[in-house]
């Protein structure tokens, strides 16, 4: 029988016109001209998603109810704390490939863009998937399960990004020139067009989000199975990822004890969905628990003494062949 949902068609539109809407503001008005994004502007961006999310999060309890909030929040938090391990590879890829800070906004504006159409596309698909086998919802736990416990025994993992199969296939293919040309993605040489290196990052980006959406959106399938709250918290999770990146692109590294917390809040709602047929974990609980996780990881991140050397390592840049595809 069809999944039950508290968005109308009026909500659905709606909430997609004001993705379109803020999108466009956002690279249209406030950062039209490419610019380093310095820590004040980050943090204000972030409050600002944060303050829209909970603004949302407050219409959703006063239309719908308690529970339709609880959940809205609580998928928010586990969306957006699992979106933040991607934080970690941006820093190792910007690294990789020497990206200019100037240019670096614009690439993860266009990855969000991206982003939002990949989870759009993933959600529909575990929407119709738990509708119509509901051993499907085993199958979320499982791989969450499996993803937190390889998590949590990973102590560090250091990150090569350039040696992603996809990677190198796209490589193959797409001529590349080794140069920056300002903010452009493609760029005429001798004739031909070739993608530069920002072209490269962005696709990189992409890649990354599609590899960590397999484990964060059947995350929220814990929580609710409401496509709206579903999407709805996933998008502004999302939407926030960009602001916060800039805002802890300096501090990341000393979140050293944040994978931990992320396998727990995996492990639990891994549990949670696959107990879920005998005993229904109130929201309330899964919301303190995911809250409590997040932390508990961060303060002992703040605590511990600074790292001998760095989450990641800045590598030499990757060369790029301008002449002839690889």
């Amino acid at each position: 029988m069809p999944l039950e949902s508290v968005g109308s068609p009026l909500l659905w539109t709606g909430f997609i016109v004001f993705i379109l809407a803020m999108l466009a503001l956002d690279l249209g008005v406030f950062h039209r001209r490419a610019h380093e994004v310095r820590f004040k502007e980050a943090a204000g961006w972030t409050l600002v998603w944060v303050a829209l999310a909970l603004a949302f999060n407050l219409g959703v309890y006063l239309v719908f109810g308690s529970v339709p909030a609880m959940e809205f929040l609580t998928g928010y938090l586990i969306e957006y704390s699992l979106s933040a391990d991607n934080l970690f590879v941006f820093l190792v890829i910007f690294s990789t490939f020497a990206v200019p800070a100037a240019y670096q906004h614009r690439v993860l504006f266009w990855g969000v863009v991206g982003a939002v159409v990949m989870r759009a596309i993933f959600i529909v698909a575990g929407v119709a998937a738990l509708q119509a086998f509901h051993w499907v919802m085993y199958v979320f736990g499982a791989l969450l399960l499996a993803t937190g416990v390889k998590l949590l025994f990973q102590h560090s993992r250091e990150e090569h990004p350039e040696r992603n199969p996809l990677f190198r296939a796209f490589q193959r293919i797409v001529p590349a020139t080794g140069e920056y040309h300002g903010q452009r993605l493609f760029v005429r040489v001798n004739g031909r067009t070739l993608a530069t290196p920002l072209f490269v990052v962005l696709m990189l980006v992409e890649i990354t989000d599609l590899v960590f959406a397999v484990d964060s959106v059947p995350a929220i399938f814990a929580v609710t199975r409401d496509p709206f709250i579903v999407f709805t918290s996933n998008m502004f999770a999302i939407l926030g990822l960009r602001s916060l990146y800039f805002c802890l692109a300096g501090f990341v590294n000393r979140l050293r004890y944040l994978r931990l917390g992320l396998a727990g809040v995996l492990i639990f709602v891994a549990l949670k969905m696959l107990v879920s047929e005998f005993y229904e974990i109130p929201i309330v609980a899964s919301l303190l628990v995911v809250a409590a996780l997040l932390a508990a990881a961060v303060v002992a991140s703040l605590l511990a003494r600074p790292a001998a050397s760095g989450h990641t390592a800045v590598r030499p840049q990757v060369a790029l062949d301008a002449e002839s595809p690889r």
